[in-house]
């Protein structure tokens, strides 16, 4: 299941006020719009919290995920993971995709600081990510790894190959995202892909664990390789992408990440799992 599930109908008693179309103006409303608890998210293993925020004539639902909810770890700082959900928004702009929804940092709200992630209102028509027997292996699927599943029957992880999931790889290995479950993987009403839950990324240490293995060594097209070298100088110290994760990032984190951008334009192909730490995080869903 999907750590950010379909939402709740709208209640009758809120007013169905117009989401902002200006990107702009859509952040002012993450940032300064007053913000209402709908629930919280328990999947979840840190405080996820449903909102509502409106301002200024406009609304819209987000996940609010305060600081002060964040469960201490052993290998990330206490404290910083709202930041690296903002940070990986702010990379995946300077690549030019919208694979993570619009993430900002909110200084305010009934818990205290955070990050507040637009919500994305998902499609009903099937995972992106699944567990499969052999047999229902379908045209348009890779797969990850071969399993037994809980009666000890053969079966297959899989994900869908679609350019939008693969672009979420290229910047999960960028991101060094630990925690790509298929529960953070989603498609929007709208047909988008959208990852979400960017909390375990921009460790200094290799840490990428993922289900979306599926392209593993294969090259780089020519997009992809352009917008890594366009990355690669935006992240140079004096680069703007470099003054923008400043704030989010340690400066060793910043650095790592503009390494692991080179280490794949001069390998030239999507990563492999290195063998050294686990592959795909758990629960895989």
């Amino acid at each position: 299941m999907s750590s950010q599930a379909v939402g709740p109908s709208p209640d009758p008693e809120v007013p169905d006020l117009p989401v902002p179309s200006d990107p702009a103006q859509l952040a002012e409303l993450l940032v300064r719009g007053e913000l209402s608890v709908l629930g919280r998210l328990v999947q979840a293993s840190n405080a996820t919290l449903l909102v509502r925020l409106e301002l200024d004539g406009h609304a819209a639902r987000a996940v609010y995920k305060p600081v002060r909810g964040e469960r201490p770890l052993w290998d990330f700082p206490h404290g910083t993971l709202a930041d690296r959900e903002v940070a990986a928004r702010v990379v995946c702009e300077a690549l030019g995709w919208q694979t993570v929804p619009l993430t900002v940092a909110r200084p305010t709200g009934p818990f205290g600081e955070g990050s507040v992630q637009l919500w994305v209102d998902e499609a009903e028509d099937g995972p992106l990510v699944d567990v499969v027997e052999p047999a229902d292996l379908a045209e348009g699927w890779l797969v990850v790894l071969q399993a037994e599943g809980e009666r000890g029957e053969p079966v297959l992880l899989v994900h869908r190959d679609e350019p939008e999931l693969r672009r979420m790889a290229l910047l999960d290995a960028v991101c060094n995202n630990a925690d790509r479950k298929g529960g953070h993987v989603l498609r929007g009403t709208d047909g988008s892909v959208r990852g979400v839950d960017h909390g375990l990324t921009f460790n200094a240490d290799d840490k990428l664990r993922t289900v979306l293995w599926g392209w593993a060594g294969e090259p780089l097209t020519l997009e992809e390789r352009d917008a890594l070298g366009a990355l690669d100088e935006e992240l140079a110290p004096d680069g703007p992408l470099a003054a923008r994760l400043d704030p989010l990032l340690r400066t060793d984190e910043v650095a790592r990440t503009r390494e692991r951008v080179l280490e794949l334009l001069e390998e030239g192909e999507m990563p492999d799992p290195s063998g050294r730490w686990p592959a795909i995080p758990w629960p895989a869903l």
